[in-house]
Order: structure tokens, then sequence, then C-alpha cells
């Protein structure tokens, strides 16, 4: 059954219980040696990685640790037809993988075991079969798998689609009667989607070069939902519904919905799922037509929408009850969000009421049949759980809950965008602190109020911890997540740099030992403030990063092709003088503080060469820098793999910063919220 996450209903590890440990973990094995000039070289063997055993006594674990390996779930999806059955995922065994959940019985069992973790997961609506998508090392290309609900042998799994090679995944939709919708992204052919039927052979119903993917089928299978971007604009959707089943000669498509007005306006729309209910052709929708998102219900056989106005002032998503009489609605403001029922029928129509969570964080929520409502929740304090709206703890996964960490304190900045929200997390004592600005990932993205393993290490050593919500973040309404164009990282570290003046001014932050760290995106922006603030900041950290965007531009997945037009306004060949002004490369003899880079070899996002171009020229100027180079992707599912790249960062600052760096002495846990009584669901 669908969730609220802001991604696709099928996949059963969206939630933050998937990451949420801060930047800089991927990968498996731990640091060999090498030198080129003044860097080091390292790559993934195995071991505890450099550092270890200098956070204390032989034979303990820091709390910082206990906060990695602590077992940790997603929000479990459930199959539409057999709601007592369950998938989600957790890291019980140290490496993120699917587990199936029969809430009758009690009985759980893990699905996937691989060597570097599995997350994409979805139930047939009847509950019967687990649909799961193989890689290869992280890599994200691959092929969609199934095994029964009920389990197969080692090795038994089969080809959930035989005929259709391997790709990246472009969604996935599971119909009643067998069907599936699959989609694909490949550099030879853009996105193709394809319809699989119960024994036959896949038939293509989709092609384009820009991206698109499947947003879902109606509760007959007859409709098909997909978002796209055919006028060009990857940040802004369009939808198109097709008829499965027609006519041969007939036109599949039903109707059109689109914002962009053929790419001319920047309003994007996705596909939130049809109606539940047998008959009913209804498409609940999100769109941005008041400046930030919200949701309306279309019939795409009639053309006639409903508008919900909701009194609510910050970005809103929905998911239907099972029974389609009322919406619940996710409420995502200054970063933290709260649960809603919206009526949709009788005397209850247009009611909106609150479903009490506590402050913080929700990163997934869904209604049961029974009217129940679940959801992922934390804050920055709290460790994650997942919570019914009576108070109770729905699975609690075995072994000891992570050791809690300090609140998030937020901050408003005035900066040359309009005023910028940080989140800031202290460590004992008085300042000035050494201040790590951890850097979000996207950037369509944005920090919040939920736990996070990675910062709260840092809080731990005595760092102070800023995360800013620059222009490009969501959440803060669409002009801001669009003001992003065209000087593309630049007006994020404007952003940056406001709150940075404002963090030294107030007493925060030690301006000789400002620290700037990210991953993904967020480590391209570290890589690029290096170059374009030296003399802001003592030390680099960037994981999985961009740093020469020409490169990266060659070797990336197409639907980050796509991104990277619209961002820039133009291919390198269109717009060469951006993609330069752009890319950490241009001004890597700029910078002046040491660096730490590490990178996935098998990252089809932020690809391999274009790392070793910029930390080939780090070398060849003899700048002091460390490479660590590990065998995943865009990341790392694998535990031990995420406390040794901390370790390697902890270690780095160690040698190039705060010789004296170590955890501080620990101290209370900060008060916990009210108890909540733990529950065995027994089938609803």
């Amino acid at each position: 059954m669908s969730e609220i996450d802001g991604g696709k209903a099928v996949r059963a590890g969206d939630d933050a219980s998937v990451g949420g440990e801060g930047y800089g973990h991927g990968g498996d094995g731990t640091g060999g040696r090498g030198t080129s000039g003044q860097g080091t070289d390292r790559a993934g063997t195995g071991g505890h990685g450099a550092g270890d055993g200098a956070d204390g006594p032989a034979g303990a674990v820091p709390a910082w640790e206990q906060r990695f390996r602590a077992p940790r779930i997603s929000l479990p999806g459930w199959a539409e037809d057999a709601p007592h059955r369950a998938l989600y995922v957790s890291n019980v065994t140290g490496t993120f993988e699917l587990y199936a959940w029969d809430r009758r019985t009690g009985g759980i069992r893990q699905v996937t075991d691989r060597p570097n973790g599995t997350t994409d997961g979805a139930l047939t609506p009847d509950g019967e079969w687990v649909w799961w998508f193989c890689d290869t090392d992280g890599d994200e290309f691959g092929v969609w798998r199934r095994q029964p609900f009920a389990g197969a042998a080692p090795g038994q799994d089969r080809a959930a689609a035989p005929g259709l090679p391997a790709a990246y995944s472009a969604g996935l939709a599971l119909g009643r009667d067998g069907t599936a919708v699959v989609g694909r992204s490949t550099e030879e052919a853009g996105t193709t989607i394809h319809l699989v039927r119960p024994g036959g052979e896949p038939s293509e119903i989709y092609r384009h070069r820009e991206s698109a993917g499947v947003g879902d089928l109606s509760h007959d299978g007859r409709l098909l939902a997909i978002e796209h971007t055919e006028h060009g604009d990857a940040m802004h959707a369009a939808l198109r519904v097709l008829r499965l089943g027609g006519a041969p000669a007939g036109d599949p498509v039903v109707a059109e919905l689109d914002d962009t007005k053929g790419g001319r306006e920047e309003l994007g729309l996705e596909v939130l799922g049809f109606a539940p209910v047998p008959g009913d052709p209804r498409l609940l929708v999100g769109h941005q037509r008041r400046g930030r998102w919200e949701p309306m219900i279309w019939d795409p056989v009639t053309g006639e929408t409903r508008d919900l106005e909701l009194d609510l002032p910050g970005d809103v998503s929905a998911e239907w009850y099972p029974d389609g009489s009322a919406l619940l609605v996710l409420h995502t403001y200054q970063a933290r969000s709260e649960l809603w029922r919206y009526g949709l029928r009788g005397a209850d129509s247009g009611a909106l009421t609150r479903v009490e969570t506590p402050p913080g964080t929700i990163s997934g929520a869904t209604a049961r049949p029974d009217g129940t409502v679940e959801f992922h929740w934390s804050s920055g304090a709290e460790p994650p759980q997942v919570r019914a709206a009576d108070g109770a703890v729905v699975l609690q996964p075995p072994g000891p809950a992570a050791p809690r960490s300090v609140p998030v304190e937020d901050t408003w900045v005035d900066g040359p965008g309009g005023r910028i929200h940080a989140l800031v997390q202290r460590p004992a004592g008085e300042g000035p602190f050494p201040c790590l600005f951890d850097v979000h990932g996207g950037p369509t993205w944005q920090d919040s109020d939920a736990f996070a393993a990675g910062p709260a290490a840092w809080v731990d050593h005595g760092f102070a911890v800023v995360r800013v919500n620059y222009r490009g973040s969501t959440g803060y309404g669409r002009e801001w997540t669009d003001a992003l164009k065209h000087r593309v990282g630049l007006i994020e570290l404007e952003d940056i740099a406001a709150v940075r003046e404002w963090a030294v001014a107030s007493g925060l932050a030690d301006p000789e030992r400002l620290v700037v760290g990210g991953g993904s995106w967020g480590g391209y922006l570290a890589l690029l403030a290096l170059g374009t603030q030296p003399d802001a900041w003592a030390l680099g950290l960037s994981a999985v990063p961009v740093a020469d965007y020409l490169a990266a531009y060659e070797d990336e997945m197409e639907a980050l092709k796509s991104m990277d037009r619209t961002l820039m306004g133009g291919s390198p060949e269109d717009v060469p003088e951006r993609y330069a002004a752009s890319s950490p490369l241009t001004y890597v003899d700029q910078v002046r503080a040491p660096v730490f880079v590490s990178a996935g070899v098998n990252d089809p996002r932020c690809p391999i060469r274009q790392v070793e171009n910029y930390v080939g020229r780090l070398a060849d100027r003899g700048h002091p820098h460390e490479v660590y180079r590990y065998d995943a992707g865009h990341g790392s599912l694998v535990v031990d793999e995420r406390i040794k790249q901390l370790r390697l960062e902890l270690d780095f600052v160690r040698r190039h910063l705060l010789p004296d760096l170590a955890p501080q002495p620990s101290r209370p846990d900060p008060e916990p919220g009210p108890r909540h009584r733990s529950r065995q669901d027994r089938g609803r």
C-alpha cells in the first residue's frame, strides 16, 4: 500500500531510516595506503580503518558508533489486498536488507542477503510475491527479481520481468491480475516503460529521451499514470494517463495534465496515487499552483478536478485512506512535519483533523484499513521509531536502542535571496566551538529535525554542527527551490557564507576551526566552497561529490543529465561557461585547506573518473589531501563501512586540525519524551 514519503509507493526503503547518517558513509572495507605527492590514497580492503581505538578504552564502543550500529527499520509497506503482509528495510544484520513481516503471526523473514545491501522492494497487491531490485555492488543498474512472500531457497529468486535487460529503474507498478509496469532508463534509449502481462513478453508502451517514470496503476489495472519531462524541464514534471489493454489501433492516451504549459512555466506535478476503491478512476496529484506543494484530486476520464485548499503554511503531500473516505495529509514546515486527516465524504467533507504526533520529523506515514495511522518518526535528539497515532510502537527491532543526541536549535539569517533557515546542534560548554557545516545533498532536499548518527558523532567530539537549508532546498516554497538555476553551486554558497558569518559573529563558531563537509551534492558544495572561499575554511570533507562537472555530465546516469541541463539551462555544449563556473575543478588551484575525499568506484551519480580528475590535480600541486575509494556506489548500506568512513574523517581532522580531538565525557541522555508502550500487532 502507498505511504507518504515523497517517493514512489512501491518502495520499501524510502524513508530516512535507511540513511539519515549524515554524509560520508559508503562502501565496503577500510584503508590501505599509498601516497601521491602529499596526498594519500586509501582503498577499501576490510578491517577497522585509520583512527580505530582512538575514541576510548580498548573494547569500549563509543556512543557515536553505537548510533550507527543500533538496529533500525523503515516504515513497513503492506499489501493492498492482504494488509497483514508487510515489507520493510532493516540493518539488524549490519547491512540494510529487505524483510517480510506477517503481522498475523508475528513471523519475520529476511528476504535479501547481498554484500552491498538492498532497499528497493515491493509487494504484489495480493501479498503473494516480493519484488526487489537487483543491481551490482551499488551501481543502481539492474533488473527486478521476485520470490514468494513465504520464502524461497537461497538462489531461487526468479527474474520478475524476463526479457528486459538491465537498466536504471524508472519506477514500478504492480496490478491485481499479475500485470507489472516496469520503468527503465538507459543511455541508449532514454526512458522506456514496459507492460509485462503474466506469462507474456514485455511490450514497450512508452519511450522518450527525457526523463520519465511510472506513477501508479488504477485499482482495476486499466489506467496507468506516468510522470514525464518531455518539455525538457527535469524539475517540473507533467502527467499522462494511459489506458492499458485497449484496442491495438486505439489511442492509449486518456488525458494529459501539464502545468508547465509545454515547458514555459515552472510548475510541477507528481502522482500521489489512484483512488484505492473499485470503479473509481480519480487520481491524487501533487501540484505547485499556489507556490508550494499541495494535493488535488483529478479525474482523468472526465477531466474534473477537486481543489483542496488546506489552511497549512508549508508543503503538503497526501495519500488516500484505504476506503477512499479521507486523505492522510503530511505537512512539512520549517524543518518539521505533522499529520492531518482530511475528510472527503458527507458531513466530514473538507474537515481537517490533527493526527497527534510528537514534534520532529515524519519520514513516512500510512493509513491502515481499520483507519489506524502509522508513521516513521524521529527528532534530532530522539532515535527513530515506527509508531501508531495511539502512541504504540508498531515494530521494535531487536537489540539496544541508539543513544540519544542533543536537540536541534533553529536560527534564521538574512541572506542575499531572503531569510535562510539553519539547524544547529551544539556540544556542552561555552563557545566558540570548532564547527562543522554539514551541507545536505539533493540539491532538492532539506535538512530537518531528524535523528542522524553522523552529525551526532561530531557533536560528541566537541563540534557545533550547522546545517543550512540554502536556496534550492525543498520545504520553503517553490521560489526558494527554483532559485537554483544557472549559477549552480555559487547560489547555495552565498547562503552558506551568510550563515557562516552569523555563526562566527554570534560566538558559536571558532573562525580558525571551521570545517565544511557534505555528501553527494553536499560534497560538491564542500569542494566548491574550498576553492571559491579558500580563506573561510580550515578543512574540507567531501563524500561522493561532483568534483569535475564536465566529466561528471559525460559519465552520469541519463536522468541526472536531464537534471543538469535544467539546472544549467543547457548541455555543456550549449553553455560551457556555466559548467566551468560551477565546477570545483575550475578552482582547485585556489584550495588552501586539507581535503578528505571518499568515493564509490561504482557510483552512477557522481562517477569515479571525475573524482580522480580532481584529486589528481591536488596531487600535482602537492596539496595535503586523502582520497578513499570503496567498492560500492553512491554511498553504502553496510554499517561497518559507514562507521569506518567516519573514523577516517575523524582521524583526518585529528591529524590536520585538532590533534586532541576525542569524544567529550559522557553526559546523561537528554530528558526523553513520553514513554510509549509496545504493541504486538496481530493482523489489522
